[in-house]
Protein backbone atom coordinates (compact mmCIF):
# COMPACT_ATOMS: atom_id res chain seq x y z
CA UNK A 1 0.00 0.00 0.00
CA UNK A 2 2.83 2.01 0.69
CA UNK A 3 3.36 2.27 -3.70
CA UNK A 4 2.23 5.22 -5.57
CA UNK A 5 -0.30 5.59 -7.65
CA UNK A 6 0.95 5.18 -11.48
CA UNK A 7 -0.24 7.54 -14.05
CA UNK A 8 0.07 7.69 -17.82
CA UNK A 9 3.27 8.13 -19.65
CA UNK A 10 1.46 11.55 -20.87
CA UNK A 11 0.50 11.78 -16.85
CA UNK A 12 -3.26 12.07 -17.89
CA UNK A 13 -4.63 9.46 -16.87
CA UNK A 14 -3.91 6.74 -14.24
CA UNK A 15 -2.49 3.47 -14.59
CA UNK A 16 -4.77 0.73 -12.68
CA UNK A 17 -4.50 -2.81 -11.97
CA UNK A 18 -7.28 -4.34 -13.86
CA UNK A 19 -9.08 -7.51 -12.65
CA UNK A 20 -11.81 -9.31 -14.73
CA UNK A 21 -13.68 -10.21 -10.88
CA UNK A 22 -15.76 -7.94 -10.13
CA UNK A 23 -15.79 -7.93 -6.11
CA UNK A 24 -19.14 -9.45 -4.29
CA UNK A 25 -19.66 -7.41 -1.13
CA UNK A 26 -19.16 -3.43 -0.92
CA UNK A 27 -16.50 -3.68 1.86
CA UNK A 28 -14.23 -5.81 -1.36
CA UNK A 29 -15.07 -3.49 -3.47
CA UNK A 30 -13.67 -0.69 -1.43
CA UNK A 31 -10.78 -3.23 -0.95
CA UNK A 32 -9.65 -3.89 -4.73
CA UNK A 33 -7.20 -2.88 -6.27
CA UNK A 34 -8.55 -0.38 -8.61
CA UNK A 35 -10.18 1.46 -6.02
CA UNK A 36 -7.53 1.52 -3.86
CA UNK A 37 -5.37 2.91 -6.11
CA UNK A 38 -7.99 5.71 -6.92
CA UNK A 39 -8.49 6.50 -3.10
CA UNK A 40 -4.68 6.85 -3.27
CA UNK A 41 -4.53 8.93 -6.02
CA UNK A 42 -7.17 11.40 -4.30
CA UNK A 43 -5.17 11.73 -1.36
CA UNK A 44 -1.61 12.04 -2.96
CA UNK A 45 -3.05 14.78 -4.85
CA UNK A 46 -5.15 16.48 -2.21
CA UNK A 47 -7.88 15.96 -3.96
CA UNK A 48 -9.86 15.20 -1.19
CA UNK A 49 -12.88 18.45 -1.80
CA UNK A 50 -12.85 18.19 -5.10
CA UNK A 51 -13.74 14.73 -5.21
CA UNK A 52 -16.20 15.17 -2.57
CA UNK A 53 -18.03 17.83 -4.76
CA UNK A 54 -17.58 15.46 -8.13
CA UNK A 55 -19.31 12.35 -5.77
CA UNK A 56 -22.16 14.89 -4.71
CA UNK A 57 -23.00 15.71 -7.75
CA UNK A 58 -22.63 12.69 -9.24
CA UNK A 59 -25.24 11.36 -6.34
CA UNK A 60 -27.83 14.15 -6.71
CA UNK A 61 -28.02 13.69 -10.10
CA UNK A 62 -28.63 9.95 -9.39
CA UNK A 63 -31.66 10.76 -6.50
CA UNK A 64 -33.21 13.07 -9.03
CA UNK A 65 -33.02 10.15 -11.85
CA UNK A 66 -34.82 7.70 -9.23
CA UNK A 67 -37.22 10.40 -8.29
CA UNK A 68 -39.06 11.04 -11.62
CA UNK A 69 -38.76 7.76 -12.39
CA UNK A 70 -40.68 7.53 -8.88
CA UNK A 71 -42.68 9.80 -9.47
CA UNK A 72 -43.55 8.84 -13.52
CA UNK A 73 -44.36 5.30 -12.21
CA UNK A 74 -46.88 6.96 -9.21
CA UNK A 75 -47.82 8.99 -12.24
CA UNK A 76 -48.88 5.63 -14.83
CA UNK A 77 -50.32 3.81 -11.60
CA UNK A 78 -52.61 6.81 -10.90
CA UNK A 79 -53.07 7.03 -14.77
CA UNK A 80 -54.40 3.26 -14.48
CA UNK A 81 -56.49 3.34 -11.51
CA UNK A 82 -58.36 6.43 -13.26
CA UNK A 83 -58.90 4.82 -16.28
CA UNK A 84 -60.38 1.79 -14.44
CA UNK A 85 -62.71 3.81 -12.84
CA UNK A 86 -63.59 5.13 -16.12
CA UNK A 87 -64.16 1.96 -17.51
CA UNK A 88 -66.18 1.15 -14.67
CA UNK A 89 -68.85 4.04 -14.66
CA UNK A 90 -68.72 3.59 -18.94
CA UNK A 91 -69.68 -0.51 -17.90
CA UNK A 92 -72.37 0.98 -15.03
CA UNK A 93 -74.04 3.68 -17.23
CA UNK A 94 -74.28 0.53 -19.88
CA UNK A 95 -76.16 -1.81 -17.27
CA UNK A 96 -78.37 1.34 -16.39
CA UNK A 97 -79.23 2.03 -20.19
CA UNK A 98 -79.78 -1.88 -21.10
CA UNK A 99 -82.09 -1.76 -17.89
CA UNK A 100 -83.85 0.93 -18.51
CA UNK A 101 -84.74 -0.40 -21.91
CA UNK A 102 -86.12 -3.51 -20.46
CA UNK A 103 -88.35 -1.55 -18.18
CA UNK A 104 -89.43 0.76 -20.92
CA UNK A 105 -90.28 -2.44 -22.79
CA UNK A 106 -92.07 -4.28 -19.91
CA UNK A 107 -93.60 -1.06 -19.26
CA UNK A 108 -95.20 -0.89 -23.23
CA UNK A 109 -95.91 -4.66 -22.79
CA UNK A 110 -98.48 -3.65 -19.40
CA UNK A 111 -99.98 -0.86 -20.91
CA UNK A 112 -100.84 -2.93 -24.18
CA UNK A 113 -102.24 -5.94 -21.96
CA UNK A 114 -104.03 -3.15 -20.17
CA UNK A 115 -105.07 -1.47 -23.24
CA UNK A 116 -106.51 -4.72 -24.82
CA UNK A 117 -108.14 -5.28 -21.24
CA UNK A 118 -109.35 -2.00 -21.93
CA UNK A 119 -111.19 -2.48 -25.21
CA UNK A 120 -112.73 -6.01 -24.11
CA UNK A 121 -114.48 -4.44 -21.74
CA UNK A 122 -115.49 -1.82 -23.67
CA UNK A 123 -116.83 -4.23 -26.42
CA UNK A 124 -118.44 -6.54 -23.68
CA UNK A 125 -119.92 -3.09 -22.47
CA UNK A 126 -121.67 -2.39 -25.96
CA UNK A 127 -122.85 -5.64 -26.58
CA UNK A 128 -126.49 -6.26 -25.83
CA UNK A 129 -126.42 -7.74 -22.54
CA UNK A 130 -128.00 -11.40 -22.67
CA UNK A 131 -131.48 -12.16 -21.34
CA UNK A 132 -131.68 -14.09 -18.74
CA UNK A 133 -134.17 -17.31 -18.55
CA UNK A 134 -137.53 -16.92 -18.33
CA UNK A 135 -138.58 -18.29 -15.18
CA UNK A 136 -140.86 -20.87 -15.33
CA UNK A 137 -144.58 -19.96 -14.52
CA UNK A 138 -145.14 -21.53 -11.27
CA UNK A 139 -148.67 -23.44 -12.16
CA UNK A 140 -151.04 -23.06 -9.43
CA UNK A 141 -151.23 -25.73 -7.17
CA UNK A 142 -154.37 -27.53 -7.08
CA UNK A 143 -155.55 -28.17 -3.30
CA UNK A 144 -156.73 -31.56 -2.45
CA UNK A 145 -160.89 -31.73 -0.84
CA UNK A 146 -161.61 -33.93 2.44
Amino acid sequence: MAEKVKLSKDGSSIDFVVTDVIPATLKKFRQSTEIEGFYRFIFENDLQKESFEILSQIIAVRKAAKKAIKTEEQQIKKDAIKEQKEAAKAAAKEIAQKEAVQLKKSADIKKAAESKKAKEVKVAAKAKPAKAPAAKAKAPVKKKKK
